[in-house]
Parts: structure tokens; C-alpha cells; sequence
């Protein structure tokens, strides 16, 4: 029985592999880039049935445009179990990319769990450098409410159902997931601050500052974006409990992410 676990070079991923191997398992690692990791096969989305190969369960990665060929080389591999990184905006309606992917993902014979992690503490990492270069850092809607989650509990979770396998209560459920509490990115500043002592200013922008210095390509995307951080102003954001369902311990705060993560913001 082995284990493909894809993305390899992400974060979570990392963190599944050692789990599993931890745990004993045997695991196959996939990236798109195999050369950037020791022992890692090559995945190609649009034609996944080579990294497949052998393969009884796996940990992925999908998007609308690919999940129809995984679903396909997973049949052919015999494919037992899937365990899909979704995302909470899944449940926003059968319209969002994520959901897309989980009904594609879904459709095939071996038994699918989807993992619905809201915002990833780990996305604090794109603001060390604004930090270091300038000691700002800025972002609009400052005051938007978020529960983020740290991507070792999303790893967790994934390999307790990897761990129970197939035809567990996991078959078919998804599992909505967020951090322990609900917080402003104000408030996340000032525990970066607090956790490593580093001085910052939190420049809240306008929405035309934002759409000129976030530089993302895709408008519609930018301006969704945007439109949502909007609507979580004084919008405290829900707890889901998945991470407690799946794991048996309460999800990790951002100070232990902090912590975990030491010389970031001041390296």
C-alpha cells in the first residue's frame, strides 16, 4: 500500500510526508519540479497516470481544468482513497473553482474526504519581507475578520484519515476547518509584534491603493478578493471544528505558528 502524496514542495505536503513516514507508511512523493526534492517523481496534472502507478491512496492537489484526468488514471490505477486540500470557500456555492473540483473529484469509485481549511496562517509569510524592507505592512480592510489555520493541522487531519483508510466514517464527508479563534489582520500584526518584538506599522489602504499594489493579473479575481475582505469588516468569522473532529487536540494559535516559524519577520 503506498502513498502519493502531490504538491510535494508545499508546505502541508511536506508536513503529510514526514507524518507518514513517521507513522511508517510507504510514500511517494509528486511534484511538478521533482529535481527541487530528494527522491520525488514527476506529476503532471494533465497526465497523472505515471506518478499513479502502484498507487492505493493519495493526498492532492486538484483544480477544475485537471481533476477530470486524475479521476480518470486513478480509476485506471485502482485507486482506493483520495483525500482532497479544498478549500472553505467551497461552500460558497457550486459556482467556486474549489467546489468544481471536489464534485469532479468526487464522481470516481474510490472513497474521496475533502479538507476545507479557510485562510492559512502561513500567508503572514508574504508580509516578512514588506516587514524587512520598509517595517510596514500594508493591506486593505485591515480591521476583516479571518480564523486562519495552521497548515500543520490541515496535516494532521489529512493523515488521520490517510491512517484509517477507506471505508471509515471519513468516506464522503467534508471536513470544514479554521484556527482556534477569529481576528483581525490588525490584531495579527500586533501579535507579530508581540511574538518577535520587531516594530511594525499597519498602513491600512484604500481599495484603489490596494488594486495598484497587489499587483495580481487576474481583475475578476483581485476585485473578488477585495469585495470579500470588505464584507468581513466587524463580521466575526465562524470557528468550523474539523480540525478537532479529525485530530483530537484544538487547532494551533497564530503565536504558536510564530513560533514555529522563528526569524521571519526579523531575519
Amino acid at each position: 500500500m503506498t502513498i502519493l502524496v502531490t504538491g510535494g514542495r508545499g508546505a502541508i505536503a511536506r508536513a503529510v510526508t514526514a507524518l507518514l513516514t513517521e507513522a511508517g507508511q510507504d510514500v511517494r512523493v509528486a511534484s511538478r519540479e521533482p529535481s527541487a526534492l530528494a527522491s520525488a517523481v514527476a506529476y503532471d496534472a494533465a497526465d497523472p497516470a505515471p506518478a499513479l502507478h502502484g498507487i492505493s491512496q493519495v493526498f492532492l492537489y486538484s483544480d477544475p481544468s485537471t481533476a477530470p484526468a486524475f479521476v480518470a488514471a486513478a480509476e485506471a490505477a485502482g485507486v482506493k482513497q483520495v483525500v482532497l486540500l479544498s478549500s472553505l470557500s467551497s461552500l460558497d456555492g457550486p459556482e467556486d473553482p474549489h467546489a468544481k473540483t471536489e464534485q469532479v473529484i468526487a464522481s470516481g469509485s474510490y472513497a474521496t474526504t475533502r479538507l476545507q481549511p479557510g485562510a492559512f496562517m502561513s500567508n503572514a509569510k508574504y508580509w516578512a519581507h514588506q516587514v524587512r524592507a520598509t517595517g510596514q505592512i500594508r493591506l486593505p480592510y485591515l480591521d476583516a475578520e479571518e480564523a486562519p489555520i495552521h497548515e500543520r493541522d490541515i496535516a494532521d487531519a489529512a493523515v488521520r484519515v490517510l491512517l484509517d483508510g477507506p471505508g471509515n466514517a471519513h468516506d464522503g464527508r467534508g471536513y470544514p476547518m479554521t484556527g482556534p479563534e477569529s481576528m483581525t489582520r490588525r490584531h495579527q500584526i500586533e501579535l507579530v509584534t508581540a511574538v518577535t518584538g520587531v516594530p511594525i506599522e499597519a498602513v491600512d489602504l484604500t481599495p484603489d491603493q490596494a488594486r495598484a499594489e497587489m499587483g495580481m493579473r487576474d481583475e475578476g479575481q483581485r476585485e473578488t478578493l477585495l469585495a470579500y475582505w470588505a464584507s468581513r469588516v466587524g463580521s466575526p468569522a465562524p470557528i468550523e471544528p474539523g480540525v478537532e473532529l479529525l485530530t483530537g487536540h484544538t487547532a494551533r494559535s497564530f503565536t504558536t505558528w510564530l513560533a514555529d516559524n522563528p526569524g521571519l519577520f526579523n531575519g
